[in-house]
């Protein structure tokens, strides 16, 4: 994590936080360009998340539901011109940290055993469906041309939008609604304490929906991160092969590549 010294301007803040960040360092740790991440060192230290007013709602609503569930930390809500959410830092460190991944069969093996146990939880009283949401807006973007396959190198074999949207139209329905998903469960969102669960962040893409959303993502971030596909395998073993349909991963590839 990349932490860039700054200075804040405490009117442009809303007044809840100020107390928090008045002489406290403060430091952009921002990774996208939809949102701002400040860290604020105070106390154990803190994350404020900033973005579009009511853009910053679902994340907010998850991160209560994880919590809830032991799965993260607390977190504080603000939505005015534009939306805030704090947070706990969470001890340990996160996936892509040095001590991680120059044990990749363990790591690869701790991210999957993470997600079994994400994937058995009750989600009763769930807030989001993610199903709602996640197939939502693709048509318009494949109307739109905007597909970018840069980020999945094989597409799953797609040579085009119109071959990733042609098995969506035919096999969308593959997709269920049946399991609590992390939604982005890439390495920088697992935090280890000493090779347990410290907590998950960035829980905006959860909810109620299919596993195979987060285990696309796993894979895809094991390669990423690892810059090898030599452990897709050995993911999917310590996974459950019998729980993984490859079928509905192609599905969820061809949901990907439209954003």
């Amino acid at each position: 994590m990349k932490l860039t010294p700054i200075s804040v301007d405490l009117a442009g803040y809303p007044p809840e936080l100020r107390p928090l960040l008045e002489g406290a360092k403060v430091f952009d740790s921002s990774c996208s360009a939809q949102a701002r991440v400040l860290f604020i060192d105070r106390d154990s230290g803190y994350f404020l998340k900033t973005a579009a007013a009511g853009s910053l709602a679902r994340e907010a609503e998850m991160t209560r539901y994880f919590h809830g569930k032991g799965l993260t930390v607390q977190s504080a809500y603000f939505s005015q011109e534009r939306d805030w959410l704090l947070t706990e830092k969470i001890p340990g460190e996160d996936c892509t940290a040095a001590r991680y991944l120059e044990q990749p069969r363990r790591l690869c093996d701790t991210l999957a055993e993470l997600l079994v146990t994400l994937h058995s939880m009750d989600h009763s009283g769930c807030p989001v469906r993610h199903m709602d949401w996640y197939l939502a807006d693709i048509p318009r973007k494949y109307r739109a041309g905007d597909y970018d396959s840069s980020h999945f190198p094989d597409s799953y074999g797609y040579a085009s939008a119109e071959d990733a949207f042609r098995v969506l139209e035919t096999k969308a329905h593959l997709l269920q609604s049946d399991t609590l998903l992390h939604g982005d469960y890439c390495l920088p969102n697992v935090i280890l304490n000493g090779w347990k669960l410290g907590g998950f962040v960035d829980v905006g893409n959860g909810g109620i929906g299919d596993r195979h959303v987060d285990i696309f993502w796993a894979l895809w971030s094991l390669g990423y991160n690892l810059k090898t596909d030599k452990l897709r395998e050995r993911f999917i073993d310590a996974y459950g092969r019998d729980k993984v349909d490859d079928e509905r991963l192609r599905v969820v590839a061809a949901a990907e590549v439209f954003g």
